[in-house]
């Protein structure tokens, strides 16, 4: 059954739409966990505290999330490679003048967020890069996230990194969330328009609340 999927164009596509799906997800409900650094630390380390002591769910959560995101890479890479292999000089012309840039760079867009995960999980996560996060815990012992958070944006160089990064990845969901409902066959050719503005405009939308905590520290707001 899967080896059916894969080895299908429109198999591969789903399978990409519904890991992309999963990630979207995520990622909004990531954006939404960071934000509660505006409603003070006691918010924020709960929170945290509450996923990182959550083994049953943390571990599958992890796992899962990996497996999505090496399924969607390597359709991603799958499929544009394919589509450079059959289509003609005049279909390509053809199809660049309808292409967004977005929806021409998501290989190079979604490569560059694959990279700055890796970098993220290491600082953050991890803790190899910077092992004075590692060092910050809150009296009952768990994860002072939101020291960590102040300490990692106070450096210009990691909040201008991170709001680079979230940039990046939210012009790569400019063009994805909208593809997500051609590639799962759920979108009318009279919605396409709204479809995409709407995309752009939940892209926008996670870009604000993602930076909005890196700005805040470094204006102070946050401290």
């Amino acid at each position: 059954m899967l080896d059916r999927v894969w080895k299908s164009t429109l198999g591969k596509k789903f399978l990409m739409a519904v890991t992309g799906t999963g990630l979207v997800l995520f990622v909004f409900v990531h954006m939404m966990g960071n934000l509660q650094m505006f409603l003070g630390p006691e918010v924020i380390n709960r929170y945290a505290a509450m996923l990182q002591t959550s083994i049953e769910f943390l571990w599958p959560a992890r796992f899962g999330l990996a497996i999505f995101a090496l399924v969607h890479i390597g359709t991603g890479i799958t499929l544009t490679w394919q589509n450079r292999q059959t289509r003609d000089q005049r279909y390509a012309t053809r199809k660049l003048v309808k292409a967004t840039l977005a929806s021409r760079t998501m290989l190079w867009t979604g490569s560059f967020v694959a990279l700055y995960v890796v970098y993220h999980l290491l600082h953050f996560t991890i803790g190899t890069i910077d092992l004075h996060l590692a060092e910050m815990k809150t009296p009952d012992g768990h994860r002072d996230v939101y020291r960590m958070l102040i300490w990692a944006f106070q450096d210009s160089r990691v909040a201008c990194g991170y709001i680079l990064a979230m940039g990046v990845l939210c012009f790569h969901l400019s063009h994805g969330i909208g593809a997500l409902f051609q590639s799962l066959g759920i979108k009318k050719p009279g919605y396409e328009p709204l479809i995409y503005r709407l995309a752009r405009l939940a892209a926008l939308g996670l870009l604000v609340g993602f930076v909005s905590v890196p700005v805040a520290v470094q204006l102070g707001w946050l401290q």
